[in-house]
């Protein structure tokens, strides 16, 4: 072998080497991001401790998760509404969220909000 071919060998096996490193770290970032995003589906703290704020939401009639979730995020019950979509359909509540005016309040957790809001709202 010539010095050369050692040069050419070395860089191959350092490209190789750094190029094992990233995607490792890669993979890794995105294990740690994904099991995150795991405990927050199921673990999702409210948005504020102790009493919070209470806010009045209405939802329309056929309105989605989805736009339930925007609805509350944008009000600032929820940090994300994507979230909120995915532990409405893994969760009791799955399309039994009905119409109304809702008093909620941002130390609620997600769930408690599903409950309040799958209720029949009682007409005056």
């Amino acid at each position: 072998m010539n010095s050369k071919e050692v040069v050419v060998s070395v860089f191959s096996t350092v490209f190789k080497i750094v190029v094992a490193v990233v995607i490792i770290m890669l993979v890794y970032k995105w294990s740690v991001s994904a099991y995150e995003y795991g405990q927050r589906v199921f673990n999702e703290p409210p948005v504020s401790a102790g009493s919070g704020r209470v806010i009045t939401v209405t939802v329309e009639s056929g309105d989605t998760a989805k736009e339930i979730g925007n609805i509350l995020e944008k009000n600032g019950l929820i940090r994300d509404a994507k979230l909120f979509q995915i532990q409405e359909m893994l969760s009791e509540y799955k399309d039994k969220m009905l119409p109304g005016t809702y008093e909620l309040s941002t130390a609620m957790t997600t769930e408690e909000m599903m409950e309040i809001m799958s209720v029949p709202v009682e007409e005056e």
